[in-house]
């Protein structure tokens, strides 16, 4: 339920997850606001889905099997690390457990990749935490007229605590499935805002603090329950949080703040959104600001590229497997689907 039915019916388009965000998020933005041409952005944005989904889970999948033959049960982890605690040994060990195997000189570059990887997530989401504290907050709300050098080190200060306030949450996990799980946990609910909010003029910021604050509060409620010997299962917890992040968000975008009339009527004109979502601020705007996008052609343009990645990647894995039928089939749907993906840009792109 969790692992299959779960992602394929409900995760997809309600949560949020760091680099697959619904709808898009800053992740993306990055590296798209870092392209020279709207054109290289969007080419930049369909070559990383397919080095990140094709290329890059290969080593990891390969690696994953492979553990399988080495280490057929638990038991067997165990008794090749007899010194780790008995309730650490699980079936998430069996990646690292595969590192034994590899020799001096690789196993150095590994844990090197490991720990870059690592430092550079921890930095980017300190600094990235501390400028939504000082930037959109501080400064905003608070001490609006200071000079430069007092913004960083206010910064230098928000990055010290939310250090030590992340550290904290270590002691409140005890796996790094948890971890996983908070996370999701979190984002949920979210991800159907993210969505709608290109589809439908009442989708301010209040919506998106209301629902981050909501699935927050949730998924807390739930870590605490858990400790408390009252437990849910993580489809049960998933499907709790996105019903009530979503209640609160949609009661938030009829009853809360709205946005200005001339910001909406301004977003409109540059990034000219589609659907009957936007038809009060398409009245306001005028007639100079004709409908330019094609909901159905986008549409097909999504099911091709999904279809086209998913393709891609089995295509390499029915390779490295000796199948090569199945790799040359999945190739001509790779190749058609990628002509289809190309033809909706171009049409849309015109």
């Amino acid at each position: 339920m969790t692992v299959f039915i779960m992602p394929l019916t409900i995760l997809w388009w309600s949560v949020w997850y760091p680099g697959a965000e619904p709808g898009g998020g800053s992740y993306i933005a990055q590296r798209m606001l870092a392209s020279k041409s709207e054109k290289d952005a969007l080419g930049g944005t369909l070559f990383f889905n397919v080095a990140h989904y094709v290329l890059r889970p290969w080593p990891w999948i390969l690696v994953g099997l492979a553990s399988l033959i080495v280490y057929p049960q638990l038991s067997d982890i165990q008794k090749a690390f007899p010194h780790v605690d008995p309730k650490l040994i699980g079936h998430d060990l069996g990646f690292p457990a595969m590192l034994r195997f590899l020799p001096a000189g690789w196993i150095g570059l590994m844990l090197g990749g490991l720990v870059a990887a690592n430092s550079s997530t921890i930095l980017t989401h300190l600094n990235w935490g501390a400028s939504y504290l000082v930037h959109d907050f501080y400064r905003r709300f608070l001490s609006p007229d200071k000079p430069e050098q007092h913004y960083v080190l206010a910064g230098r200060l928000a990055t010290v605590i939310l250090f030590f306030a992340s550290s904290g949450m270590v002691f409140l996990l005890d796996t790094a499935a948890e971890s996983f799980n908070l996370m999701l946990q979190v984002g949920a609910g979210t991800g159907l805002l993210y969505l709608v909010r290109w589809f439908w003029w009442r989708v301010t910021a209040w919506c998106e603090i209301v629902a981050m604050i909501s699935s927050f509060a949730v998924s807390v409620l739930f870590l605490v329950l858990n400790k408390s010997g009252i437990h849910f299962t993580s489809a049960q917890q998933l499907i709790m949080t996105i019903s009530f992040t979503t209640a609160c968000w949609l009661a938030t975008a009829y009853v809360g703040p709205q946005t200005d009339k001339a910001a909406l009527v301004n977003f409109y004109r540059k990034v000219h959104p589609a659907g009957p979502g936007w038809n009060p601020i398409r009245a306001e705007a005028g007639p100079i600001t004709a409908q330019r996008d094609n909901i159905p052609l986008a549409l097909a343009g999504w099911v091709s590229g999904c279809i086209m990645i998913w393709s891609a990647l089995f295509t390499v894995g029915n390779y490295l497997y000796g199948r090569t039928e199945y790799a040359v089939a999945l190739a001509a749907v790779f190749a058609v689907s990628a002509f289809v993906v190309i033809r909706v840009v171009g049409k849309l792109w015109k």
